[in-house]
């Protein structure tokens, strides 16, 4: 029996931590450690497909990882790859995100680094009071440490350096045998968590198994039973073995809970779940890219991939921190760790986590951005309402150093009553795209050239126009207005058509409607120059291009002609749709990063993939029909794919980034 702290690992989808690693040279290719002989288990169309959404969907990748900046050859042409964090992608099966994630770690490393140190508040310090060793006086949000002196009024400063320490206990960890078959739920092998042991150490290897590549080849998957009471947190690793390992939780009847591919700039696995109810919970172990169509039937796996020995750690319980803050409504928060802690997460003063971070994407935000960056977690969170915000971190053991630092939205600075202007630039531009990872200076093709592709007529060029106008004036002003908690909304929206070109002045940004990815040099539907919580950026550039959207491929779902049939209002639905995209990407520099597109909330902030969803086409398939739906902001679960976890806001960014001069 073996003894060891617990250290809650990384969340699901969580892609981060400080001094990442050099990327192991298996990873340049689809399989590490031993690869599969069989391949792909004799899929067909459909059942590739219901891996990818199944993959996609637990926050797992499906492309080959890369070392170096992927490409995607789009109709004969090679192009960069999009970074996903600020595009609508064509397909997101064919996004590294494993790549991503360390370029954005390293890149936002660098970015700190060169940001001023001479900020105008020195930040105040403030030192936790749980005894250094101990547990429990701070671990629930009821009794957060709350930090007064930090905020905005007399007698507050808005920064705060908080000095802390995570103490896990000490806990026995057994070793656990293990034998074939246990690759379903109802073959699980028991951890014996909590009855018989504190946790669980295995060596064991996938690919041994009946369904194994020395097997039938449909996978090996290898599954653990942990018994958990509601609120208990169960962490598992995979640091120590020899191939590209997936660690995934599923309940008792088979949902997957919490998923994680790579962690620490490894090939290695590593999360922490937490159980909403008590119950026995199923950790699986197996191979990039390897699933169970089925978790209980061991045989119906995807094909057996990567493949070998692995170390695998399981044991329960932990250490947490709060912290509260107290907010007004609009205030932008931002957060970042360093030390022994790599994970923060943000807590509304009603108990609902809002946004968990487990990465520094801060190189997302524009240089115009005051929020603080650099660390192993960050965070930018607008609050919605006043009350007493909790920010927390529980992953990691000994010293750390949380910075957090509040202001006003960037539209307040402006000058009184000046207003933030949208322009929609429907003529062509000619524009560098090097700022969206594209090739340099290119001339876009104008959205009059794409009508024939959707059979349409030059004359029904206005009213689409007029109707991609209306939609979004009524997506980025008009709901915001009546459903935002910012009761001074204050935008406009122009057009290329009846506004003179005013991109350039202060306050102006805009959406070009038009291109085509050959164009642009990068494989996207559109793309935003930054992600901006708070809007501290005024004259930005976004693109919509109008090739893949008006592919006249009918199977292509991320084109408009997939969904138009002899009964649609063609011009209703492809100027809705297309509204519904530039209402995405402005949606992005005002400050909202994507959400979950595989759930049933409809969002605009949806990530491609499930395109029905974005576009607005109601249950029977067709756009442009009397049940297509409204597709608005507000609420919904961020994309796990992204590295954060939680509920994103993204009516209330969107409202508070539009709030006038003051």
């Amino acid at each position: 029996m073996k003894k060891t702290r617990i250290i809650a690992a990384v969340a699901v989808a969580a892609l981060t931590m400080a001094g990442l690693a050099a990327l192991p040279p298996a990873a340049a290719g689809h399989n590490a450690g031993r690869a599969g002989d069989s391949g792909r288990h004799q899929q067909t169309a459909a059942q590739q497909r219901a891996l990818r959404d199944l993959a996609l969907s637990a926050g797992l990748q499906v492309e080959r990882k890369h070392a170096t900046l992927p490409t995607v050859k789009s109709h004969g042409t090679t192009v960069n790859a999009a970074n996903p964090y600020l595009a609508e992608v064509p397909d997101p099966a064919k996004v590294d995100y494993h790549y991503w994630a360390r370029y954005l770690q390293r890149m936002s490393a660098k970015q700190a680094k060169r940001a001023p140190l001479n900020k105008a508040v020195t930040p105040f310090v403030y030192d936790e009071k749980e005894p250094s060793g101990q547990f429990g006086s701070n671990d629930r949000q009821a009794n957060a440490e709350r930090i007064s002196g930090f905020g905005f009024g007399a007698g507050k400063t808005p920064a705060v350096r908080i000095i802390g320490q995570l103490s896990p206990p000490d806990v026995f960890v057994d070793t656990l045998a293990t034998a074939e078959d246990q690759g379903a739920i109802p073959l699980a092998t028991d951890t014996g968590i909590p009855a018989t042991s504190q946790g669980v150490e295995v060596t064991s290897e996938i690919g041994d198994g009946p369904h194994g590549s020395a097997g039938d080849g449909s996978g090996d998957f290898d599954f653990f039973k942990v018994t958990a009471a509601a609120g208990d947190t169960i962490h598992a690793t995979t640091a120590g073995s020899d191939f590209d390992t997936l660690l995934l939780v599923y309940d008792a009847a088979g949902n997957i809970l919490a998923a994680n591919d790579d962690a620490n700039g490894t090939l290695q696995s590593e999360l922490t779940f937490q159980a909403a109810q008590a119950g026995d919970y199923y950790v699986m172990v197996t191979g990039f890219l390897s699933l169970p169509n089925d978790p209980f039937d061991s045989g119906s796996g995807t094909g057996s991939d990567s493949e070998g020995n692995y170390d695998l750690q399981i044991t329960t319980g932990g250490d947490t921190d709060y912290y509260a803050v107290r907010l007004h409504p609009g205030d932008v928060l931002g957060g970042t760790v360093r030390g022994a802690a790599s994970d923060l997460v943000v807590h509304k003063f009603n108990g609902a986590p809002r946004v968990g971070s487990f990465q520094d994407a801060s190189f997302i935000y524009p240089i115009q951005s005051p929020l603080p960056g650099g660390g192993n977690a960050v965070f930018g969170y607008v609050a919605e309402q006043a009350g007493w915000y909790a920010v927390s971190t529980s992953i990691g053991d000994g010293d750390y150093r949380i910075t957090l630092e509040v202001y006003r939205p960037g539209s307040e600075s402006a000058r009184r009553g000046a207003k933030q202007k949208i322009v929609l630039d429907f003529d062509g531009a000619r524009v560098n795209t090097a700022i969206f990872g594209g090739g340099g200076v290119s001339q876009l093709a104008p959205l009059s050239s794409f009508l024939g592709r959707w059979g349409l007529p030059g004359s029904r060029l206005n009213p689409l126009i007029d109707r991609v106008v209306t939609t979004v004036k009524e997506n980025i002003r008009d709901d915001l207005v009546a459903r935002g908690l910012n009761g001074q909304v204050r935008v406009k929206v122009l057009n290329s058509r009846d506004n003179p070109d005013t991109f350039g002045r202060p306050n102006v940004s805009r959406v070009i409607v038009g291109g085509t990815i050959a164009q642009s040099g990068v494989f996207t539907i559109g793309i935003a120059q930054s992600i901006d919580p708070g809007n501290y950026a005024h004259q930005e550039t976004a693109l919509v291009l109008l090739d893949t959207v008006s592919d006249p491929d009918v199977t292509n779902d991320a084109s408009f002609n997939a969904y138009i049939q002899p009964g649609s209002n063609k011009v209703r639905f492809i100027g809705t749709a297309l509204g519904n995209i530039v209402s995405h990407e402005t949606g992005h520099f005002v400050g909202s990063f994507h959400v979950d597109q595989f759930n049933d909330v409809l969002n605009l902030m949806d990530q491609g993939g499930n395109f029905p969803l974005l576009f607005g086409v109601g249950a029977d398939g067709v756009g442009g029909t009397a049940d297509d739906p409204d597709v608005d902001f507000g609420v919904d679960t961020y994309n796990p794919n992204e590295g954060f976890t939680g509920l994103e806001d993204t009516l209330n960014n969107t409202a508070w980034a539009f709030r006038p001069g003051q």
